[in-house]
Formats: C-alpha cells, sequence, structure tokens
C-alpha cells in the first residue's frame, strides 16, 4: 500500500519537516533519535540536517529510496531501516529521542509499540509525538478512516507510562503537508520525557 502511495515524483507528505516537529527540534536531546513509520524521509532528514544521528524505520522500499535522495540533496545521511513495527527491535535505552508523526497502527500494534519505545529510550530521553484524533474523521483532510487507529490524551497518558509529560494536548490546527496533509486537522501533541 505505502510503496503504491509513494510511487509517484513528487513527496505526498512533502519535504518540510512537520510542524509541531520543526518547532520542538530543540527539546529533543542531541544524539540518537529513531523516527518510526518515516515514510518519505521530510523529518528524518530535518534532524539530520539539525544536528542528530537519525535512524529511520518504515515498510516502504519506495519511501526509503526517496528519503535517501532527500537526505543526499541536502548533504547529510540518515540510516534508514526496512522493517515492520510488529517486528522490529527498538532496543533498551538506546535512544535520546523517538518521533512519531502521524504513525496509525491498529490498536494492539500500537500500544506494543509504545510499550517499546518507553523501554527504548535513556534516561532523560524524549518522545515527541503528533497523531491525528479520532475527530480527523469528520474533517476528511488526511490519516486513516478508522477511528480504532486515532489518538487521544487519555489513550497516550494510558500508553506511554511512566515517561512523564511536558507536554500534551489536542487541539485543531492546519496542517499542510504535501497533498496527503492539507487542511484543518484535529491533532494530539505529546512531549515526554524518560525519568
Amino acid at each position: 500500500m505505502w510503496d503504491e502511495r509513494y510511487s509517484t515524483s513528487t513527496y505526498v507528505y512533502g519535504t518540510e519537516p512537520n510542524r509541531f516537529l520543526a518547532e520542538n527540534t530543540q527539546r529533543l536531546p542531541k544524539g540518537k533519535v529513531l523516527c518510526l513509520a518515516e515514510g518519505e524521509g521530510r523529518n528524518a532528514v530535518h534532524l539530520a540536517r539539525c544536528g542528530y544521528q537519525v535512524t529511520a524505520v518504515d515498510a516502504s522500499e519506495v519511501g526509503r529510496t526517496k528519503a535517501l535522495k532527500l537526505a543526499q540533496k541536502h548533504n547529510v545521511s540518515i540510516d534508514y531501516q526496512i522493517a515492520d513495527l510488529a517486528s522490529f527491535d527498538l532496543g533498551i535505552d538506546q535512544w535520546d529521542g523517538i518521533v512519531s508523526v502521524f504513525c496509525h497502527l491498529p490498536p494492539a500494534l500500537r500500544c506494543s509499540v509504545h510499550q517499546r519505545v518507553t523501554r527504548a529510550l535513556k534516561p532523560g530521553g524524549v518522545l515527541l509525538l503528533e497523531a491525528y484524533t479520532p475527530n480527523q474523521i469528520r474533517l476528511g483532510t488526511g490519516g486513516p478512516k478508522d477511528e480504532s487507529m486515532m489518538m487521544t490524551v487519555a489513550l497516550l497518558e494510558k500508553e506511554l507510562k511512566p515517561l512523564h509529560f511536558r507536554h500534551l494536548l489536542e487541539l485543531q490546527r492546519n496542517v499542510v503537508e504535501g497533498t496527503g496533509h492539507t487542511g484543518t486537522g484535529a491533532v494530539v501533541q505529546a512531549i515526554a520525557v524518560k525519568e
């Protein structure tokens, strides 16, 4: 599905980083950052340009090819792993930061990934996440059509224990990211630290 979606000369979600990430990059400790469901590479390349050591993971070979092309254009390098998040080993106390931008998964897999994220962050490590809430379905400006794949403040508080939230908010904002996300979006944003 994603290989097919990305099989175009344009970048479906654009080449600029997610705005929430761009506005809060400095809140990620310098060092090793993992980008989940990275797609065409816009967020990973942004972080590499900011001096982070970036690993991206996604299941799309086409996305990887486009991401590496974007990295080359900006004279940075990223480590891009092709893997299924169901089986990808995030490690233990390994990452200074983990970025999850519109990484929508079926509930059981999402819960598993979130549990592994909490173990994979180093002490002092930070998770930065933005995702659509169930209200997004009626807006129709991007994201999955399945409400169970959406996220809320309450869900993140439950699934990301024992992280401590520095920012956790549901809001509507204008999302302009290529043709894939364009228009008013209902999102949840989180910045959480492993203490």
